[in-house]
């Protein structure tokens, strides 16, 4: 018989992990909100995007959840107008990253109130652990 309280501690665990993964490349896009090309017309960074999918592990009888891909943003760039930037174009204006800095802080706090609900659910499940290995102990 699987322990269930076994089983939530993996389950939280890879939604740890995950969101780890996450705050990553959430981190990567903000660092780079501003990062443009380095020669005339070149493409800046383009924004990345991560998607999860559920994952069975029958060991546990658990439904997983794991990083399925980490893409890129297929969006548009915007322009400003630098001529004297060194990626500015012929007319004078720079492709800037499709980042945008609001939607990447909404998703940070949402990854992290998803980080910090898993880490209660194993904080519940090891102490209900040590609650009935008290119990067994009397």
């Amino acid at each position: 018989m699987i322990d269930p309280l076994t089983a939530t501690l993996k389950i939280s665990s890879s939604g740890l992990q995950a969101q780890s993964e996450r705050l990553r490349v959430v981190s990567e896009n903000l660092a780079n909100a501003q990062s443009t090309g380095k020669t005339k017309g070149a493409d800046p960074y383009r924004r990345k995007t991560i998607t999860f999918e559920s994952e069975v592990d029958r060991a546990y009888s658990a439904n997983l959840v794991k990083v399925k891909d980490i893409g890129s943003d297929k969006g548009e760039f915007t322009v400003e107008y630098d001529p004297g930037h060194p990626a500015a174009d012929d007319q004078g204006y720079v492709k800037m990253p499709n980042v945008n800095t609001l939607v990447e802080m909404a998703d940070m706090r949402e990854t992290n109130r998803s980080y910090e609900a898993n880490l209660k659910m194993m904080t519940q499940a090891r102490s209900m652990v040590m609650r009935t290995i008290d119990l067994l102990r009397t």
